[in-house]
């Protein structure tokens, strides 16, 4: 039996111009290097005409890591693409979570997490939003236990240097 290998999380920031399919072209590019995308974020900029993209994926190698956004930079669309220092930025993603819970549970839960109440149904079905680290919301959806958790919607990654 062999053992799973974690891989180190790796995240792209990328500059393009906002047309229609620049998004797919990236994803496919990144596909054909056999890599999986993990997350992708994008939005529009306060410059017109200009998307930002955040793009995660694992890879431990430095060089493959260059080699993806050398080529990702060489596309049309693309502005600049570079890869962001987990040391030197900011990654955090939202999850909205559907979970029952008594009273008790849902008390301790507010005690230990910081969430925001979207709905509250029948007295024992929550739905609410957490949002910070990839860690911050593994730790709240461990402690509600998954014989409790009814559906789980993650937004991937988004990042911004410090």
């Amino acid at each position: 039996m062999t053992a799973s290998v974690q891989m180190k999380r790796r995240a792209m920031l990328i500059y393009m111009l906002n047309r229609p399919g620049g998004l797919n072209k990236i994803s496919m590019l990144i596909r054909r290097k056999m890599y999986n995308v993990e997350t992708i974020t994008a939005c529009k900029t306060h410059r017109p005409g200009i998307s930002r993209m955040t793009l995660t994926l694992r890879e431990d190698s430095d060089d493959k890591m260059l080699q993806v956004i050398r080529q990702v930079e060489k596309m049309t669309e693309v502005i600049s693409a570079r890869e962001l220092d987990i040391e030197q930025s900011f990654w955090r993603e939202v999850a909205i979570v559907k979970f029952e819970a008594d009273g008790d549970q849902f008390e301790q839960l507010r005690r230990t997490h910081n969430f925001e109440i979207l709905d509250r149904q029948n007295h024992g079905l929550f739905i609410v939003q957490v949002g910070g680290t990839s860690q911050m919301i593994d730790d709240f959806v461990d402690a509600i236990g998954s014989d409790k958790i009814v559906e789980v919607a993650r937004s991937g990654f988004t990042a911004l240097e410090k």
